[in-house]
């Protein structure tokens, strides 16, 4: 073979590795390799590409974000409509649509497909020859905005398909697909964390902030955000639907696209009904918004004999849930110091409940939500709660009489420092390096479970510990007492001695989480955790120069100036001076060893665990060679089953999956209890 062909082919081959680890990785969350594997890979390609660019390809892995920034978004007009549905709310509505659907099809029974309602925006993909040409946003139903560019972005969409899995549809030059974008929780959180550190003004919901992402013109942008996207239509020109909406979806999974897993055939309404209550209760699992349940008749030839209204199709309703939100009275308006020196205006509330959890603040966000939404203390405001998201105000619903506007506060209400508005910036900030509220704050990220994880440092224990001025900053901890703790209030020998022991433990805590702990703006677990598998050590991170730091995957020009920033200042170096005199490991460890005992086996773990955290199980089993994934497949070699282990248990016993307690890991990884 030529020089150049056999480059070719190495190109090739590459790519398509790459997008076989991106499917695993992206849209089954079963990946095959570790995160440093795949960045080896995707930088091999890059370094090729570069060499040779007369092999350049738009569909490459290496191109999902684009160059320059889109100047406006062009008007696209959908092949055929995309349809909005009609919106039930209630058991006895449901009947009546399953009657209807009965009456003019002329049969007894129906059968249907349930779906999770996902709270996102609709969009429309087109591939031609396999590779993504288009991606158009819904728009009014009839005429779209095209953000293909954006749409590249979002890593669980296929940026080519391989012919050979599109033999399942007959290998057409050209089809569409449909499906839901959307900001799944810690996405959410992660991003308005960085808007407000960096001055911008919340997003008010995950919804919200995926369509406002998709209509960024800088595709940059839009990658940062960690945008996903299910699909649940296929369409082939001139091709009849599939007979069964539940093999459609099947079919989609299989050709290579990231589909929900807890669609549900239903043999009838009442089974329907049942699929609707199980996800109600079950909705808080999810790391995304659900607001509902769709529901379409599986029998996709009925789908023209039902035909449609002049807005909706009669062969698919939404059911809602109950929003959880209620109507409260504000109490007062006061702000709240972050660990950024960020001060952020709470609602005290009325205790009222919302969605089985009694709720007494909610989040007013920044001055200009308070604007918008007009609220003054006193007013009566409709409030929400949604999964994790913090208690907001929604909206005001009768204003007081006597209502009082709230305005910011000229000096910090912790320590009584100047207050800071920037010009240009929603924030304000205290510019007290050394407030305790700061610290407080600091101290309670420090502490959490996803960084140094020292269990009973709550808020009321850094309370003391800052006001007695045993702390002064993460590192003392390590310095703290038997007698210091026991002294406190509501503390006592026992539960000071078990914090000391926390406090222990954690000076084992791996790099990565080390690095989330200490608190680099911008900088959330996951990004961490690159930061920590590039570079290997602190030290190496601390003199890393910006071209080093920016190549880390998430880490761009914001981060990696945040990052620099961070290991500039003094305060900052004297802090990890003395956490490493306080003995923290600042090197990385390896994740999995190669002939450990349980290498190459796959594990999933679900449940409550006892005996530890499932955080721990998991560096456990790494540590022994293991790996651990998000979901129950094939692959799987054993799923952990702790107490109250949910769907994924009946997904094991149903693939023949070995299901171990705490006890039977214990024995596999040869550990005593």
């Amino acid at each position: 073979m030529p020089p150049k062909a056999a480059i070719k082919k190495q190109i090739e081959d590459l790519r398509d590795l790459i997008r076989h680890h991106e499917y695993r990785y992206y849209a089954l969350d079963d990946p095959e390799i570790s995160d440093r594997e795949f960045d080896k890979l995707m930088r091999q390609l890059q370094g090729l590409e570069a060499e040779h660019p007369e092999f350049a390809s738009p569909d490459s892995p290496t191109q999902r974000v684009g160059g320059q920034p889109a100047e406006e978004f062009s008007k696209v007009r959908h092949a055929t409509p995309m349809m909005s549905l009609d919106n039930t709310y209630s058991v006895d509505e449901l009947r009546d649509f399953d009657r209807r659907v009965r009456e003019l099809s002329g049969r007894e029974m129906i059968e249907y497909v349930g779906e999770l309602k996902l709270d996102g925006l609709s969009m429309s993909l087109t591939y031609e020859n396999g590779v993504l040409i288009h991606g158009v946003t819904r728009g009014d139903g009839v005429v779209g905005e095209e953000v293909t560019g954006n749409v590249k972005t979002i890593r669980s969409v296929p940026l080519r398909i391989d012919p050979k899995k599109l033999k399942v549809i007959g290998s057409p030059s050209k089809f569409e697909v449909r499906g839901e974008v959307l900001m799944g929780r810690k996405a959410f959180e992660a991003v308005n964390a960085q808007r407000e550190e960096a001055g911008e003004a919340r997003f008010a919901n995950p919804r919200n902030s995926a369509a406002g992402t998709m209509r960024q013109l800088d595709p940059r942008i839009v990658a940062d955000r960690q945008l996903d996207m299910f699909l649940y239509y296929l369409q082939v020109k001139g091709v009849e639907p599939m007979p069964e909406h539940a093999r459609m979806l099947e079919v989609l999974a299989e050709i290579g696209f990231k589909v929900n897993p807890h669609w549900r055939l239903c043999k009838s309404i009442d089974a329907v009904l049942g699929y609707i209550g199980e996800w109600e209760a079950r909705r808080e699992e999810l790391d995304y918004e659900i607001d509902g349940i769709v529901i379409k008749v599986n029998n996709t030839r009925l789908w023209q004999e039902l035909g449609a209204t002049a807005k909706s199709p009669r062969w698919a309703v939404a059911y809602k849930y109950p929003a959880r939100q209620a109507t409260t009275r504000v109490l007062d308006i006061r702000a709240q110091v972050g660990r950024t020196g960020t001060l952020t205006p709470v609602a005290d509330l009325d205790p009222v409940e919302v969605g089985g959890v009694k709720v007494s603040h909610a989040t007013l966000h920044n001055m200009d939500e308070i604007s918008r939404l007009g609220v003054k203390i006193g007013d009566s405001v409709l409030i929400q709660r949604a999964g994790e998201v913090i208690p907001q105000v929604v909206k005001v619903v009768k204003q007081a009489a006597d209502g009082r506007a709230f305005r910011m506060p000229r000096k910090c209400p912790v320590c009584g420092s100047e207050v800071q508005h920037p010009e240009g910036e929603v924030a304000y900030r205290c510019v007290n390096a050394a407030c305790p509220a700061k610290l407080k704050e600091s101290l309670l990220h420090f502490a959490g479970r996803r960084a140094m994880n020292i269990d009973g440092l709550g808020e009321a224990l850094v309370d003391q510990l800052v006001d007695k001025g045993l702390v002064h900053d993460p590192a003392d901890l390590y310095s703290l007492t038997l007698e210091q703790l026991a002294n406190l209030e509501r503390m006592g020998k026992k539960s000071a001695s078990n914090l000391l022991e926390e406090i222990e433990t954690s000076r084992k805590t791996e790099l990565g989480r080390l690095i989330f702990a200490v608190g680099i703006r911008f900088v959330g677990e996951r990004t961490a955790q690159f930061l920590a598998d590039h570079f290997g050590s602190l030290d190496k991170l601390a003199t890393a120069s910006p071209e080093e730091l920016y190549q880390v995957e998430e880490v761009g020009p914001r981060v990696g100036e945040a990052i620099l920033e961070f290991f500039h200042e003094p305060r900052n170096l004297n802090l990890l001076k003395k956490l490493r005199e306080a003995g923290l490991r600042f090197e990385q460890k390896k994740a999995r060893k190669a002939d450990g005992k349980l290498s190459g086996k796959q594990f999933v773990l679900t449940g409550i665990l006892v005996n530890c955290s499932r955080d721990e199980a998991t560096r456990m089993i790494e540590e022994a060679g293991g790996r651990v994934t998000g979901s129950v497949s094939k692959n799987t070699d054993y799923l952990v089953a702790g107490s109250e282990p949910g769907s994924k248990l009946q997904k094991a016993r149903s693939l023949g999956v070995p299901v171990l307690g705490e006890e039977d890991l214990s024995k596999l990884l040869g550990r005593s209890r």
